[in-house]
C-alpha cells in the first residue's frame, strides 16, 4: 500500500507515495488500531482518506509521561538539547523514544509521549494488493496488505 499521514493543517508527517510501497500484516501492530480499522476490508485499487481522532491515531497526551532525568545520565557525547529526540531504555529493557522539552539546573525534562499524541491526523491510503494467504494457528486469516 501507499499511505500518508498529515496533520489537519496539511503538514505532511510521512508518506510513501513518492517512495516504495509498504506492506503491513493486519493484527500485528504494524499500524495503529485506528489506521488498521481504516483499511480493514479495502481491496486492491481502493483509496481512502480519513481524519482520525487522537485515540484512533497516536493516543492522547499523558502528562505522567513527562519525566526529569539528571544530565549526568546522558553520555558525554550526547549532550541533551531542547527539541532533540533520543532513544532511552525502559526499566524492562525496552527502547522508547523521548524528546527533550526543557533543560533546568542539572536535569533534562523528557517527554515520552508520541510526538503526534493528542493530535488529529489525516490518514490516506491506496491499496496496491492484498494477500490473504496467511493462516494463523486458530484458523482465522491474517490479511497482509501492500
Amino acid at each position: 500500500m501507499h499511505y500518508s499521514i498529515t496533520l489537519t493543517n496539511g503538514s505532511t508527517i510521512e508518506s510513501s507515495f513518492d517512495d516504495e510501497p509498504v506492506g503491513i500484516s493486519m493484527g500485528q501492530g504494524d499500524v495503529t488500531d485506528g489506521m488498521e480499522l481504516a483499511i480493514f476490508g479495502l481491496k486492491e485499487g481502493d483509496e481512502q482518506t480519513l481524519t482520525l481522532t487522537p485515540e484512533q491515531g497516536f493516543g492522547l497526551r499523558d502528562e505522567d509521561n513527562i519525566h526529569d532525568m539528571p544530565l549526568s545520565d546522558f553520555p558525554e557525547e550526547l549532550s541533551p538539547a531542547v527539541g532533540l529526540s533520543y532513544s532511552f531504555e525502559s526499566p524492562d529493557g525496552e527502547e522508547i523514544p523521548g524528546t527533550v522539552i526543557s533543560l533546568k539546573d542539572n536535569d533534562a525534562e523528557i517527554d515520552f509521549n508520541h510526538p503526534l499524541a493528542g493530535q488529529e491526523i489525516v490518514f490516506t491510503v491506496t491499496i496496491l494488493g492484498v494477500n490473504n494467504a496467511h493462516i494463523n494457528t486458530e484458523g482465522a486469516s491474517d490479511e497482509t496488505t501492500q
